[in-house]
């Protein structure tokens, strides 16, 4: 486990952090060198003046800091028209492997483009030819429109790379890039982390600064059943770039699946304080809602919904960001979260859709499916059976739409929700069996899918809802099963935590009821919901 370090849970920084805006622009617009971007060596025929340059963008490219990588290669072709290796280096910028951003048809005709120009301008080597033929496979036919297809075609050719030049850091590196961005595709996520975990340790212990081994290990190890594997590795990104958002943003994905709460605080604090000093444009970049989400969800497993709300706000200070999947995702699932986790109802039925509205929301159906998941879940709890079923009618449409455009992981996400929704409607019209049913569908389905690296967690999982359905059915033992289940997979959640202790309680297993409740007070205990007192007063009569 982590060391725990003391650090003020939200002290000024997220304070200034509230109120904070886009004016420290300089600080983007600087450029970055190898001590603060990690060790990357790429050398490329172009002119040596812009080796450092070139060398500063593929390590932006490694923090998936695609803005700021895409301004140094168009600096490097401004500065060396003839150095076809910056115009593939903006052709890598136009997609993003492991993100649930889909490059539209502007960005597929600008990287097909960028190929051409880059072939036109005779890469100096094979070895730079068969980086530009890697990255062509990915953007061949502009039209097509299965994403997944061509995230495929670039592993295979990023695979030959690797096999021709298996002394390149970089081509080792970018290969472990695609083998995992088709995993969600290739129905066994664990092997192709576990190979990719290989070759990034290869690397690692060439170059124990190479923002890309370390980067990639994480989301290597952000999977259930490796997420303990080298925590030196993870802890060490904020050393190789301390002023990366990303950087100090990627150690929690870890954090979070170790329940390490006051760590995700920490890290997030930084990161989003430094995202606001990375704009992507005239937009907030969407790292600083990613920091946020991140956050506020460690402040509610430790029950501080104070502070909780104040990273809400801070979210509402900006209205203009970037606009992708990632904010999209951030943007519905942070107020769908905070009511959500606090258990209130009415406030989640009664959140509104599609905000902000200047948003292309219509490209954005998992994104949506969580707002309409809290809105339904809100409904059926307050009594608003109509208002539910309108929830699910919308989820199913919502699902169609990703069924079409080949998303089998977006779509399963928003299966879970209308399951989940439909399972607490069939119990509110007195059908426990059904009910308990659907429910257990919805909980094996989340049990067999991947936590996506987007989302710090489940708005809430869907077996701590199955072990509240069993708790309402006066089913304790089934319900501290369920509770237990879903504390596997999502460890020390507040909400598990105390489901667990009231089931164990109700079906007369003290031991465990008085395990889990103490671990809820280690948790929260100077948290003012009413399950921490609830904790207290239990364990006073022990």
């Amino acid at each position: 486990m982590f060391t725990h370090r003391r650090f003020p849970i939200l002290g000024f920084g997220l304070v200034a952090l509230a109120g904070a805006s886009l004016a420290p622009r300089a600080f983007a617009q600087q450029k970055h060198h190898a001590d603060d971007l990690g060790a990357v060596q790429f050398p490329v025929s172009c002119a040596p003046a812009v080796q450092e340059t070139f060398n500063r963008g593929v390590a932006f490219i490694h923090h998936m800091m695609y803005v700021e990588a895409r301004r140094a290669f168009d600096e490097v072709a401004e500065r060396d028209a003839t150095c076809a290796m910056a115009h593939w280096g903006v052709a890598m910028t136009l997609f993003q492997p492991l993100w649930p951003t889909r490059p539209g048809t502007a960005d597929l005709e600008r990287g097909w483009q960028a190929v051409e120009t880059a072939r036109e301008l005779s890469p100096g080597s094979d070895r730079e030819r068969a980086y530009v033929d890697a990255v062509a496979a990915f953007y061949q036919n502009p039209g097509d429109t299965d994403y997944w297809a061509r995230i495929a075609r670039f592993e295979r050719a990023m695979e030959r790379v690797y096999r021709a030049y298996p002394d390149d850091l970089e081509a080792a590196a970018f290969y472990a890039l695609s083998h995992l961005a088709t995993a969600p595709a290739s129905g066994e996520p664990l092997a192709h982390s576990g190979n990719a975990a290989k070759i990034l340790l290869s690397i690692y212990e060439a170059a124990p600064t190479h923002p890309g081994a370390v980067h990639y290990t994480i989301h290597a190890n952000d999977i259930d059943g490796r997420a303990s594997e080298r925590l030196d590795v993870v802890q060490s990104y904020n050393d190789i770039a301390p002023s990366v958002p990303h950087a100090l943003h990627m150690p929690t994905h870890i954090f979070v699946r170790l329940g390490d709460w006051q760590e995700t605080i920490r890290w997030n604090q930084k990161s989003a304080e430094a995202a606001l000093r990375f704009p992507a444009g005239d937009a907030v970049s969407h790292h600083y809602p990613h920091a946020l989400d991140y956050m506020m969800y460690g402040y509610l497993q430790r029950g501080e919904d104070d502070l909780a709300k104040r990273a809400l706000d801070a979210l509402a200070q900006h209205a203009n960001y970037q606009q992708t999947f990632i904010s999209a995702f951030h943007l519905a699932a942070m107020p769908a979260r905070y009511a959500v986790e606090r258990r209130a109802w009415a406030d989640a039925r009664a959140l509104p859709e599609r905000t902000p509205a200047a948003f292309p929301w219509e490209k954005f159906q998992w994104p949506e499916g969580m707002t309409q998941f809290a809105r339904g879940l809100g409904a059926v709890r307050s009594g608003d059976h109509e208002a539910a079923r309108q929830a699910i009618e919308k989820l199913e449409g919502l699902q169609q739409e990703t069924k079409r455009a080949n998303e089998d992981y977006f779509s399963k996400q928003i299966e879970i929700g209308r399951l989940a929704v439909e399972a607490w409607l069939l119990h509110a019209e007195g059908k426990p069996e059904k009910a308990l049913a659907t429910m257990r569908s919805a909980a094996e389905l989340e049990a067999a899918t991947e936590k996506h690296p987007v989302t710090p967690g489940a708005l809430q999982p869907a077996y701590e809802l199955l072990g509240d359905l069993l708790l309402e059915l006066e089913r304790p033992a089934d319900a501290l099963a369920a509770y237990e289940s879903s504390l596997a997979k999502w460890p020390r959640r507040f909400n598990s935590l105390l489901g667990a202790a009231r089931a164990a309680q109700a079906s007369g297993d003290r031991t465990r009821a008085e395990s889990y409740y103490s671990e809820l007070l280690e948790l929260a205990g100077g948290s003012k919901r009413a399950g921490v007192a609830e904790a207290r007063a239990y364990l006073s009569t022990r």
